[in-house]
């Protein structure tokens, strides 16, 4: 395993092949950590003009930390995952107290920064040497060296994490980590292999030892869970009931529907509606209020309903009891 020889061809062949992405344009680590929050479970095309429109809104961090909640969820709407545009929001309030730690070690301290997150702001914008391990760089590296490990675990994570940071322990982080992800996303992707364009493919592991589609090991996939949700639907006056969740798995701490939720072995045989999250099937059953008295509910103004939660699980329900009463 020659780490030197490896790093140098990698970041050679990303100077060279990187692509254009509006974050890639400058060094400021605001823009690099939003870029890299959107880009979890998203993909590039489909982030740019989202993160085109959010640095509109938001130029800068202090911008970001200043704006209403609302406002901040309203931008985010579409992309997903809302507990990602939360934490961004917590994180830049204190960054914009505190400054911008330059290390990963500190960076992890914040919320939403995950190692992942954390080493790819600290490498790419501060230069740090310290290696990143994502989807794409977990299918790159087990497939250069011909790794049959269980990746999802700890200690198939950290043996990955280990070769990463050798790597970036050679120095330019910044383009190295980048290259593994490019590599990945572009050369090394999931179904399609395109091997002549691999600075790597000479003494590929995976490539010398036909073990392309059989690596990564592909990781045992968690059981769907049946939850029969019967939220509390109540409207007067334009105005929806919605209490904080602390009785559903899913939407933890967030506004939804008042109601009750139960795991069940087999789907109902009736609901109103059905809604996947995560591993979660969530088949629902309405009922419909005249009103509810509970201190916990707080009346929210229909229209402003996707700033407050813009989940589109909460639009489905309204849009099914909207149905039945039309």
């Amino acid at each position: 395993m020659d780490l030197k020889a490896d790093h140098r061809s990698l970041v050679q062949w990303y100077k060279k092949n990187q692509r254009a992405l509006p974050w890639r344009e400058s060094k400021d680590p605001y823009r690099i950590w939003l870029s890299e929050v959107m880009l979890q479970q998203t993909t590039v095309v489909a982030v740019i003009p989202y993160f085109e429109r959010f640095l509109k809104k938001f130029p800068r961090l202090k911008n970001l930390a200043e704006a209403p909640e609302a406002e901040v969820l309203e931008a985010w709407a579409g992309l997903g995952y809302y507990s990602r545009a939360r934490n961004l929001h917590k994180a830049a309030k204190a960054l914009n107290e505190n400054g911008f730690p330059q290390t990963a070690a500190e960076l992890l301290e914040l919320p939403g920064f995950g190692p992942y997150t954390s080493r790819a702001v600290a490498s790419i914008a501060f230069g740090e040497k310290v290696g990143v391990l994502d989807g794409n760089v977990i299918r790159v590296l087990s497939r250069k060296y011909g790794l049959s490990l269980d990746w999802w675990t700890p200690k198939g994570r950290m043996e990955l994490q280990k070769i990463s940071d050798d790597l970036a322990l050679f120095g330019q982080a910044d383009f190295l980590n980048q290259g593994l992800m490019e590599l990945g996303a572009t050369v090394c992707t999931p179904q399609k292999v395109t091997c002549m364009l691999c600075p790597w493919a000479s003494d590929c592991k995976a490539r010398d030892k036909n073990l392309i589609e059989k690596l990564p090991l592909k990781k045992p996939r968690k059981q769907s869970e049946v939850w029969v949700w019967k939220p509390e639907l109540a409207i007067k006056d334009q105005k929806v009931a919605l209490i904080t969740n602390d009785y559903a798995p899913f939407l933890k701490g967030q506004m939804i529907f008042p109601g009750e939720i139960a795991k069940e072995k087999n789907k109902p045989k009736a609901y109103d509606a059905k809604h996947n999250i995560t591993h979660h099937d969530i088949f629902i059953q309405i009922t419909r209020k005249k009103s509810i008295s509970s201190r916990k509910v707080t009346w929210v103004s229909l229209k402003d309903l996707k700033k407050v939660n813009p989940s589109s699980l909460l639009q489905k329900v309204l849009a099914k009891a909207e149905h039945e009463s039309g």
